[in-house]
């Protein structure tokens, strides 16, 4: 058979546009792959470390730092040393850091034509350890660095961290630290020793990359703070080496009164946006000196309504914050005592009455407290008096009200903040106490009189109220047998309490 010219141009035309297609084909399929996010991040999200350490720059200002000499330092002494500055967006005036390929910045908010990898700066180390370096320091020698991975390695199998002081800073404080999310809290406390959760003042951490990244919230500021709490929910330690020591430098970081206010007000705000990120409402320094972060009697309180007896937070696993049950305490103690001044008869009813015969205090969960009062003592108080005409807000900023679900009477902490107390009218039907508004609780029953006859005294929020003469059959009664030995949530339907809690 004779293949004419034509023919043999025609194939050869066919293959050429067949090896065409194929490389068209997969340099599409390669685009692809780089466009699709979830390909992208399956391809960033393992990235191999290698021996070393990388300096990560996170705590610093804008408006005046010494981040540039912070760098320059480590390049004079270690010129290959990798480093990361990590900013929540480009800091503005500028940085002016050195154009070297081993100097990266990384900002946190990224741009929405960007894909997500470029703002995680977990793709950027490639490093087995990582040093968290404060604004400010200055590196002497490559000693140091060596020193304190040195100290890591001897203390691996008991701290997952090391940290070196900063001179000269004045602090340098080796802290226990307990962080109970159930109760919205960290306590501080000396250490004895050089093993501990947590440090106070300026420090240079030195910790694998892996074990940074593995936090929920790595880069979150200040960032020790944000660090220690976060480490020691996992229960990681962390070493004190004191005999590796970073020098600051000479002169104060920020130079004007101005620009120091400025980066006071910075880290006040920021402390509060973490505890609120943490859910955490009550700080105890080491000094024992308590900061709250959570309502006041300014602001509104830290749930909202109460759907089916359970409030939110138990859907969180959480208790009452600590804040809320302050102004509980306070309020339920203004009322008694104004109660009292008044000579109206009350005593703690339900839930109330509960805490006070576990633990002379409100139940770790419980959102109000409750007061029985005889009816016929309504008139003898001047502000439960003039409820007919109207809420009244006292002189100390407490509201008393007449409540919308039923006849009874309510105090709120403020305006604004509505937790508060509910005081119950009872009056005396043939030896029974009984009331004109019921609501669907099951310890919401009539009783008998002689509860009350006489009241007597009790320990409750620090102190002394009033309550039904036995207690335990009062409870009983109403709740059923053994509810004080047995703690429940008010509605197990919704919500049951694990007893590890």
């Amino acid at each position: 058979m004779r293949i004419s010219l034509c023919q043999i141009l025609l194939t050869g035309a066919i293959l050429i546009n067949l090896v065409v297609l194929y490389y068209v084909s997969r340099t599409q399929q390669q685009m692809l792959k780089h466009k699709e996010p979830g390909k992208a991040a399956s391809r960033r999200s393992s990235v191999s470390r290698v021996a070393g350490i990388t300096v990560l720059i996170r705590e610093f200002e804008d408006f005046e730092n010494w981040v540039v000499g912070v760098v320059k330092s480590f390049m004079k002494v270690r010129p290959d040393q990798p480093i990361v500055v990590v900013a929540d967006k480009l800091p503005y005036p500028p940085l002016g850091l050195p154009n070297k390929r081993t100097v990266q910045t990384i900002l946190l908010k990224g741009s929405p034509d960007q894909p997500h990898y470029v703002t995680r700066p977990e793709f950027y180390i490639k490093t087995e350890y990582t040093l968290l370096v404060p604004d400010g320091i200055q590196l002497d020698s490559t000693q140091q660095v060596d020193r304190l991975l040195q100290e890591f390695e001897a203390n691996k199998d008991k701290a997952r961290m090391v940290a070196a002081p900063v001179q000269p800073s004045g602090m340098f404080q080796c802290l226990n630290l307990r962080v109970n999310l159930k109760e919205w809290s960290a306590v501080y406390s000396l250490s004895g020793g050089q093993l501990c959760d947590a440090i106070a003042g300026d420090a240079v951490v030195l910790l694998r990359t892996e074990d940074l990244f593995n936090l929920s919230q790595a880069m979150l500021r200040p960032l020790a703070t944000s660090l220690f709490i976060q480490s020691s929910l996992h229960g990681w330690r962390v070493k004190a080496a004191e005999s590796v020591v970073f020098s600051s430098y000479p002169r104060s970081l920020y130079m004007s009164a101005h620009n120091q206010w400025k980066a006071d007000n910075h880290v006040k705000a920021r402390l509060a946006h973490l505890f609120e990120e943490f859910g955490v409402k009550r700080v105890v320094q080491a000094d024992g000196k308590e900061q709250w972060y959570g309502c006041t009697k300014d602001t509104p309180r830290c749930f909202g309504t109460v759907h089916d007896d359970t409030p939110e937070y138990l859907y969180l696993n959480r208790w009452t914050p600590p804040c809320c049950l302050r102004a509980l305490r306070e309020t339920a103690r203004y009322v008694m005592k104004i109660l009292e001044s008044s000579d109206v008869r009350y005593w703690m009813e339900g839930g109330t009455l509960l805490g006070a015969a576990r633990q002379q205090d409100i139940i770790a969960w419980d959102y109000d407290v409750d007061l029985g009062i005889y009816l016929e003592d309504v008139d003898k108080c001047d502000l439960l008096r003039s409820l007919d005409s109207g809420s009244v807000v006292d002189e100390n900023g407490y509201v008393w009200e007449k409540a919308v679900e039923g006849e009874f009477y309510r105090v709120q902490y403020s305006e604004s903040n509505h937790l508060h107390v509910d005081l119950w009218p009872f009056y005396s039907r043939e030896g029974i106490m009984t009331k004109n508004s019921w609501l669907d609780h099951k310890q919401d029953v009539e009783f008998p009189e002689h509860f009350l006859k006489p009241l007597v005294p009790m320990q409750f929020a620090g102190v002394t109220a009033y309550a039904p003469n036995n207690h335990r059959r009062f409870l009983e009664l109403k709740f059923g047998e053994g509810v004080i030995e047995n703690p429940e949530y008010p509605n197990p339907a919704k919500k049951k309490l694990v007893k590890t809690d």
